[in-house]
């Protein structure tokens, strides 16, 4: 049972490290941070964003929350009911992302 939760933890730290990775590298090309708003300009783009979402999207979520608390539009509950949907997201994205490597 211990080791079911420290493949899930696995999981979720894979998870929200790779769109770490991803949301930094975004920046770092860009210059700007990522966003959940954008304008997409015609297909690849579209794939570009929605992929950015979806493996990057915990990073930029809990970048917000603590943003929003840092502001005082957020309370302390807000922020960690966010912290929750970020590691849940995490965890799916870890799966994502693992499933990903390992069948490479």
């Amino acid at each position: 049972m211990l080791s079911d939760l420290f493949v899930a933890a696995f999981i979720a730290a894979s998870g929200f490290v790779a769109a770490g990775v991803l949301g930094s590298f975004y920046q770092f090309l860009t210059g700007e941070p990522p966003r959940f708003i954008a304008e997409m300009k015609g297909p690849v783009s579209l794939i570009v964003i929605v992929t950015l979402w979806l493996v990057a999207g915990p990073f930029i979520f809990m970048r917000n929350a603590v943003q929003g608390y840092y502001h005082e539009t957020f309370s302390i509950k807000m922020l960690a009911f966010a912290g929750g949907l970020t590691a849940m997201w995490s965890t799916l994205s870890g799966m994502m992302v693992l499933s990903f490597l390992f069948a490479l």
